[in-house]
């Protein structure tokens, strides 16, 4: 059974709600979680108990970050992808791409217009791309720094090896995001080709924390074949792993992938594992996707709602952000990063939240 699209249709008796309810309780004090609770949750919560799993995830959140919520400056540096994810837009079989690769002028003007706008903290995204090699990014790395140093960027670019990672960090670099989608080893198997391995994601991951970096992690909901017991792996591992960031959105098909006819994710299922998340990893900083809100007209305000603290406006030009389609229909792609900015923030005022251009740190984090 797949944790369901929640509506009003699917209600639990007072006797099941009420388990629900006192295990999200457990939960929100002790913010540890067994698999067999963790089982049972998915199973069976339903729209009567989700407004109660939201509301305590948002309340933690309060508690330790406040009404901020912190802004990343996404810049998309490359669509070129060595990759073959079979949910993807960008995957390297899809010859329907005009491949791009920005300059390390064209980034750091992009930085400069978002440093205008008010942000000091950026995310620079893209494929694997063989093309950033370790001495073009370190450069880059540098000088951002240099013209920067009240800025943070985390780079999301992909698996690399160990070495590359350790120069990247050793050159002022040391936050970075690496979704590894699912933790379920043979879920992750049916959305890759056999060339990608599972192994080698996590051990990228490990990596990157052994080295000392803020690490962000991540997982697709409702992709092609996943069951909640592949959902119950992700928050083992989340648990385990304790992330600095964790990105969660729905799966969105992609006209020109092999899973284009499958269905979409819901912003329920997603404000779900959004709160458990939160819950699990009280510091986490959790982004409410552009995913999320494509797939829901509410899904900015359930993503935040649900304990999300942190949003990213794209700050790539438009004719250049048009080419990077990893999913279909992605909303405000058209926009001006000014507009894009302009809407998020009166987005997040109407909410209740409070709109942070600061380097929005981890809790935790501390200058190297």
């Amino acid at each position: 059974m797949i944790l369901p699209n929640i509506t009003q249709n699917y209600v639990n008796d007072d006797h099941q709600s009420n388990i629900i309810m006192e295990m999200i309780d457990t939960l929100a004090k002790s913010h540890i979680i067994s698999q067999g609770v963790c089982e049972y949750l998915l199973d069976h919560i339903s729209m009567r108990e989700l407004p109660y799993l939201m509301m305590k995830a948002r309340e933690l959140t309060d508690q330790i970050y406040g009404k901020e919520i912190f802004f990343r400056g996404l810049i998309e540096i490359t669509n070129v992808c060595s990759q073959g994810c079979y949910y993807c837009g960008l995957q390297s079989g899809n010859n329907l791409v005009n491949r791009y690769r920005m300059s390390e002028t064209a980034i750091l003007s992009t930085v400069e217009e978002g440093y205008q706008l008010g942000f000091r903290s950026f995310v620079w995204q893209g494929g694997e791309d063989a093309g950033l090699t370790d001495e073009w990014l370190c450069s880059l790395i540098r000088k951002f720094r240099a013209d920067y140093p009240d800025c943070v960027v985390t780079l999301s670019i992909g698996e690399r090896s160990r070495a590359s990672y350790q120069a990247l960090y050793d050159s002022g670099l040391d936050r970075c995001l690496l979704r590894h989608e699912s933790a379920s080893k043979s879920l992750y198997e049916k959305l890759h080709p056999q060339w990608m391995s599972f192994d080698h994601r996590m051990q990228c991951l490990q990596d990157l924390k052994d080295i000392g970096y803020w690490v962000g992690a991540g997982f697709l909901i409702n992709p092609p074949f996943q069951k909640n017991a592949d959902l119950v792996e992700d928050l083992m591992f989340i648990q385990r792993f304790q992330p600095h960031m964790c990105g969660i959105g729905p799966f969105i098909p992609h006209p020109d992938t092999k899973f284009r006819d499958e269905e979409a994710g819901y912003g329920n299922q997603t404000a779900v594992m959004l709160a458990l998340v939160r819950l699990i990893v009280p510091e986490v900083l959790l982004p409410a996707t552009t995913a999320l809100a494509t797939v829901d007209a509410l899904g900015r305000s359930k993503g935040l709602n649900s304990g999300g603290n942190v949003v990213m406006p794209n700050l790539t030009a438009p004719d250049i952000r048009k080419l990077y389609e990893i999913y279909a229909q992605k909303k405000n792609w058209g926009d001006e990063a000014a507009e894009n900015v302009k809407r998020a923030i009166r987005d997040i005022e109407e909410l209740g939240y409070i709109p942070a251009l600061t380097r929005g740190d981890h809790i935790s984090y501390k200058e190297k």
